[in-house]
């Protein structure tokens, strides 16, 4: 998966917005005003590997240590509270696998929404979760 392909498949999900609050060398992408994914650009003054190209999102604790032990691809957050965020190398990754990781962060942010608020992504979290 390429970084347009994750722009592109992250702007899919319903609700999604983007902006660039951390300047020009990231995109966030928000739900409902909430941050779930920040996609890194390359360069910037936190520029630690120029070819590694990752994006960092939101996953439960237990999650995040799942993977870390299962993939040397997704790591603790460069930039992040580690414990709740991990950065993924979407580019050492299997395109399918990476769009389960994207659905699974929105759905986290999503369903830590108000009930009323959340009640419009039923149907969204609905599809999500039946595709893990």
């Amino acid at each position: 998966m390429n970084i347009e392909e994750v722009r592109d498949f992250t702007l899919s999900l319903y609700g999604v917005t983007e902006d660039q609050p951390f300047g020009d060398d990231n995109i966030t992408f928000r739900v409902e005003g909430k941050i779930f994914l920040c996609l890194w650009l390359g360069g910037g003054k936190y520029n630690i590997e120029e070819t590694m190209l990752r994006f960092a999102c939101k996953l439960s604790p237990e999650r995040n240590e799942e993977l870390r032990e299962q993939f040397s691809a997704i790591t603790p957050a460069f930039h992040w509270n580690k414990t709740h965020w991990s950065d993924v190398f979407f580019e050492q990754l299997e395109t399918e696998f990476v769009k389960i990781i994207i659905k699974e962060s929105y759905n986290v942010i999503v369903s830590k929404l108000p009930k009323s608020v959340r009640v419009k992504y039923q149907h969204t979290i609905t599809t999500c979760n039946s595709n893990l």
